[in-house]
């Protein structure tokens, strides 16, 4: 597709991860985040996870100074459905086909299969002007858009503060909600449930009594101690899991080898075992203070087991290893009886019709007044002690 200029910086759509050197991508993204990271987006690739015939065709756009050096990058894709993205236009796409509108290809600004809040307009550090580079990026977007006949442009899960930028330059903004936990501190897992109403911390001891009783061994496998029998088994209860709930699973075999492989340092594996046999475990990727929860699978119905794996250990490594938050994906009000407080969620679209962006503005304004009040609601349900300093904040 045609490159566009700012100045005399040069901004390029490119048809593979591949062709951005996995440094110079990498010192845009920063260390904070493993999902934006060239390993995550090119294991996504390579494993024909995330490729055109999938519906997910690779356009990340580049800009780069006068030398050919990346000042800014973000992860693009062509769209020809909405499946894996987590932030739901069904409704938008059906409503605009009845209008006689083609809403497929859009633009995503996304990190595939991955509700996961993060950076999406990519900078490096020490560039000049990082605000105008920021909206260089998302006017190559709108740009890009435009040329290829694409309905709109949607970035999901950025950063409020790039949320915000998005608004200022016309897209439109929507609030979403996840459960996540925030750790002030604490030294163990006991010293957490000392925060909790003395019905919440009896029932959370309860179900990890009955997990420990469940006759499977637990385990948390990091870096180099997981191989690929880990993976093999991983991958089956994925597939499992997938088959049971969604019937479209999105990860290859490949993917998990390729994550082992290339950011092993980041993947955070916690195992079942009956004997020796694999039965089921939990995948979370770590950041530089967060762990985040990704994909749980098993071969039968382990009810204690999902809430010990997912949760529980989640937040045992997190304290042990002094991580500020622990983010447990998406969905789930049973969430925060464990501890996970609703938080906002966000995303920025385009669209080009008119007449199909006035109907979502109004759509979006009304959604975002019930979103309001239902974290509010929610967070009423928190688990917490009701007075007392170590209560953390549940706004």
């Amino acid at each position: 597709m045609p490159d566009g200029r700012n100045d005399s910086l040069t901004l390029k759509a490119v048809a593979s991860i591949a062709a951005v050197p996995a440094d110079a991508w990498d010192a845009c993204a920063g260390t904070g985040n493993p999902f934006v990271r060239h390993a995550f987006l090119s294991a996504l690739e390579d494993s024909r996870s995330a490729c055109g015939e999938e519906g997910w065709l690779p356009r990340h756009l580049v800009l780069e100074d006068p030398d050919g050096g990346v000042l800014a990058c973000a992860p693009l894709y062509v769209k020809s459905h909405s499946y894996g993205e987590y932030v739901f236009d069904w409704s938008w796409a059906n409503a605009y086909s009845q209008a006689g509108g083609r809403y497929y290809p859009k633009l995503q600004c996304a990190v595939p299969f991955t509700p996961v809040t993060g950076p999406r307009l990519l900078v490096r550090p020490d560039a000049p002007d990082p605000a105008r580079l920021r909206e260089a990026l998302v006017g190559g977007m709108v740009n890009l858009a435009e040329r290829a006949g694409c309905s709109s442009v949607h970035v999901t899960f950025p950063t409020e503060a790039e949320a915000e930028t998005m608004e200022g330059m016309g897209l439109l903004r929507r609030m979403g909600v996840q459960y996540h936990w925030e750790n002030p501190g604490y030294g163990s897992f006991d010293e957490f449930l000392e925060t909790l109403s003395s019905r919440k911390r009896k029932d959370i001891r309860k179900e990890r009594a009955r997990a420990q009783a469940s006759g499977v061994r637990l385990e948390t496998l990091t870096g180099d101690a997981i191989t690929p029998r880990h993976w093999d088994a991983f991958h089956r209860f994925y597939m499992a899991t997938s088959d049971r709930k969604w019937g479209n699973p999105y990860l290859t075999r490949e993917f998990f080898d390729l994550l082992g492989q290339r950011m092993g340092d980041a993947v955070v594996l916690v195992m079942g075992f009956e004997d020796d046999r694999p039965v089921c475990g939990a995948l979370n990727l770590r950041g530089s203070d967060t762990l985040y929860g990704r994909n749980w699978g098993s071969l039968g119905d382990y009810r204690y087991l999902h809430f010990e794996a997912c949760y529980y250990r989640a937040l045992d490594f997190a304290i042990e290893h002094g991580l500020t938050r622990v983010e447990a994906g998406a969905q789930g009000e049973h969430k925060i009886k464990r501890g996970y407080m609703p938080r906002p969620t966000w995303s920025a679209h385009w669209i080009a019709d008119a007449g199909l962006r006035q109907a979502v503005e109004r759509y979006l304004g009304q959604e975002r007044a019930v979103m309001q009040a239902e974290i509010e609601d929610l967070a009423t349900l928190a688990p917490y002690k009701k007075t007392g300093d170590a209560a953390p904040d549940s706004a």
